[in-house]
């Protein structure tokens, strides 16, 4: 049996990832989210851990890890191929040591990119949850990273914030028109990237996780 809150420690080509499984809080899991970090970030960043707190409160363990680059002390992401590779490792330790009733896969811009992308490439998973989907790079519109997303079966649900500087709401609405009705986009009003608020919102960052929170229940529920 898996121990309560455990570290796990993967190979990826030559090198050992640390994963940092959790599990749900409350009753019996719902499943099991591989949950990436942003190109920037690490699995113990701020902005990670409130929002495993979120999903674990939706029942679902939660398997946070670091990418190569990142358990290498680098601040130079891994080509995409890496990335995907690592998802998918992380993901076989996951069905392997939790056999889970579902297996979500995911993560924030970066992380959520590398697994839609194996997702795509024909990967089993039961689900998507992208959390600031990069479309495109800061400042390039026209660099769309959306040629793969049409060849995703797996049910997905994706959170960007109106803010996002590198997810335009005109260009993703546009995309998501062409995608299958599997694809389902919640727009954060307000919030950035990071899923920050200005204060002048009226709303504060705590509310964007709870409306995080609420959304993604549903969708777990429908799954």
């Amino acid at each position: 049996m898996t121990p309560r809150s455990a570290e796990w420690r993967i190979v990826i080509d030559d090198t050992a990832v640390s994963a940092l499984f959790e599990p749900a809080i409350g009753g019996e899991p719902a499943g099991a989210f591989v949950f990436a970090h942003g190109a920037g970030g690490h699995r113990a960043d701020r902005g990670m851990h409130a929002l495993a707190e979120v999903f674990r409160n939706l029942g679902l363990d939660t398997i946070r890890f670091n990418f190569p680059y990142r358990e290498r002390g680098s601040g130079r992401p891994d080509p995409m191929p890496l990335l995907m590779k690592s998802v998918g490792a992380v993901a076989e330790r996951a069905r392997s040591e939790l056999a889970p009733r579902r297996l979500l896969l995911g993560g924030r811009s970066m992380g959520g990119r590398a697994a839609s992308m194996l997702a795509a490439d024909a990967f089993d998973c039961d689900g998507l949850l992208l959390l600031a989907y990069p479309l495109h790079p800061a400042g390039q519109p026209k660099k769309l990273r959306d040629a793969h997303l049409s060849a995703i079966r797996a049910p997905v649900l994706c959170f960007n914030g109106t803010r996002d500087s590198l997810c335009r709401r005109d260009l993703m609405e546009d995309v998501v028109a062409r995608l299958p009705r599997t694809w389902t986009m919640h727009w954060l009003e307000g919030a950035d990237h990071s899923f920050h608020v200005l204060k002048s919102s009226g709303r504060s960052d705590a509310d964007v996780l709870a409306e995080v929170g609420e959304v993604a229940a549903g969708w777990v529920r429908r799954l």
